[in-house]
């Protein structure tokens, strides 16, 4: 293990404060921040609060805290790209605590466990429409029941789940795992009827008596480029693929297969391939690595199991099975610009994943609605369509697209709906600033090697669609989450206590905190200097009863 930081030493000028006097002039204060892991955690969960609570063996605690704002952790701690990780502060010390490992660590606990969910109000009397069963839909679903509302959902598809189950290959998400968290929602009294595409939305709402209704059909209609191709090998699309693979129904591709695009989706679709017989399997991407919209980790994993990628490469023509490709280089501007240079590759199937578009043809005619020009349906700050009463979130509205955005947004519409229903306005809390990696005080320091979940052997991976990473077993989740900062909030490790050279900080009681008296307080400000997590603030003498 690297450690990227090395000296600890806390470098402190008194001269910059001020220090101590006959007056004081600030005085030390308690206060809790934001993380930067939940800061940018697009669920919104609180991962410093269940962390704290799985590092100490809690993990029914853990997961209670964890699904108040996210119902899927056995799903988001396999496919989430988690940019809590990212964010976490430790990575500046040697590497992130591995968050999305023992989020799935609760999720697959809870399902071993049995645990179940329970509504935090009674029955409201209240229906809600929901159409679709992807995340966003099944989000909003288990916030609307906990709150007490009546719930449906209507799903185009024969099972729950939608990409998570039809775009997320087999090996990344288990389909019993993903099955079981759908039914985990179900048992809640929310309510899914299959095989029922909405093409009346006015319709089914006045038929159902719905009080209100949340679209999240998501994004499966593939986007397409138009490519000359003549008696061309068989060209198809990798939602089509993904699709028709999970479906158990897949296409025949050929030895040769070329994958064009460089998401997310197009290295899941080249791993396929090569699970589904192809012998090369190649991505065309037209930018370079740097530039490339797939996370690296998925680059990689495609690398170790044989896939080639041809980077700064774009497709101009396909005839029969000749794909002519031409060289790309990166302008001053990071565009992707043509250099004359050509070649020609051989495929039996070419596959273009190039990102995919909400089918919103049915809503054409519900008044009030409006669409962008990529067919995604435009909502208010408050989730709502221009349609009254009418609620859309995921990956058919505007924005980034994500298994766990769109859980995020399922949140926030089941809120914004239960506030229109009761007729009132969502308060919005401003959250307090975020723990950048400076303002922690790290004079101590143990080193604490991140957790590794093992991995299929590669070779072994391309025999079938069995899940390749394996999770990570109670202890190793518990030492995990043990890597945790805390950063932004007290843990009670009593420096700041012992530090004092006044006697003016008490200890009130375990998980009680801590009080200053302010008539021994000299503002000298040792404690904030000791405190390793920044959940010491010095202010300004008088604005604490401000």
């Amino acid at each position: 293990m690297s450690i990227r930081l090395r000296d600890f030493t806390p470098t402190i000028d008194r001269r910059s404060d001020g220090g101590t006097g006959p007056v004081r002039h600030q005085m030390a204060a308690y206060v809790t921040l934001t993380p930067p892991c939940s800061d940018v955690c697009p669920a919104g969960e609180d991962i410093r609060a269940w962390l704290a609570e799985a590092q100490a063996g809690n993990f029914r605690r853990a997961w209670e805290i964890l699904t108040e704002q996210n119902p899927m952790p056995a799903v988001h701690g396999r496919v989430c790209y988690h940019p809590c990780e990212s964010g976490c502060n430790r990575g500046e010390v040697d590497s992130p605590v591995s968050i999305h490992a023992v989020e799935r660590f609760l999720g697959d606990l809870a399902t071993s466990e049995g645990w179940t969910f329970e509504p935090i109000r009674p029955p409201s009397g209240r229906k809600v429409l929901i159409v679709g069963a992807g995340p966003s839909g099944l989000s909003s679903a288990y916030h609307l029941a906990r709150l007490g509302h009546s719930v449906e959902i209507r799903e185009a598809g024969p099972v729950a789940g939608g990409m998570m189950h039809f775009g997320i290959p087999a090996y990344r998400m288990p389909r019993e795992e993903l099955a079981r968290e759908v039914a985990r929602i179900e048992a809640m009294g929310v309510r899914i009827t299959l095989n029922h595409k909405v093409v009346d939305l006015a319709r089914e709402i006045d038929t159902g008596g719905f009080d209100a209704c949340f679209l999240a059909i998501g994004a499966g209609i593939a986007r397409h480029v138009d490519i000359p191709a003549r008696d061309s090998a068989k060209v198809l699309d990798a939602v089509q693929l993904l699709h028709e693979t999970s479906s158990g129904t897949p296409p025949l591709l050929g030895r040769r297969v070329v994958v064009y695009g460089g998401g997310n989706t197009a290295m899941d679709a080249a791993r396929t391939a090569k699970r589904l017989g192809a012998s090369e399997t190649v991505i065309v991407y037209r930018r370079d690595r740097e530039n490339m919209p797939a996370h690296s980790f998925e680059a990689d994993e495609a690398i170790e199991e044989g896939v080639k990628i041809k980077w700064l490469t774009t497709i101009t023509d396909i005839t029969g099975s000749d794909l002519t490709v031409e060289r790309m280089e990166i302008d001053a501007d990071g565009r992707p610009q043509p250099t004359g240079e050509y070649e020609t590759l051989a495929a039996d199937a070419v596959v273009l994943a190039l990102g995919q578009q909400t089918d919103s043809s049915f809503l054409r005619n519900v008044p009030g609605l409006t669409f962008d020009r990529n067919g995604a349906v435009e909502v208010d700050a408050d989730m709502m369509t221009g349609a009254t009463g009418i609620f859309a979130g995921g990956d058919m509205v505007p924005g980034d697209q994500s298994v766990t955005i769109a859980t995020g947004h399922g949140k926030r519409a089941a809120r914004q709906i239960d506030a229109w229903l009761g007729n009132t306005k969502l308060e919005i809390v401003t959250p307090p600033p975020v723990v950048s990696f400076d303002m922690l005080h790290l004079p101590v320091y143990s080193d604490a090697q991140r957790s590794e979940q093992a991995a299929m052997e590669g070779a072994k991976r391309l025999e079938g669609f069995d899940e390749i990473m394996e999770g990570l077993s109670a202890r190793e989740a518990r030492y995990e989450a043990q890597r945790c900062y805390s950063c932004g909030e007290c843990y009670e490790c009593d420096n700041c206590m012992a530090a004092c050279p006044e006697d003016a900080i008490t200890k009130l009681g375990r998980g009680m905190g801590y009080d200053v008296d302010p008539s021994k307080c000299t503002g000298c400000s040792t404690c904030f200097y000791q405190c390793p997590c920044h959940a010491i603030d010095m202010i300004p003498e008088g604005s604490a009863n401000e």
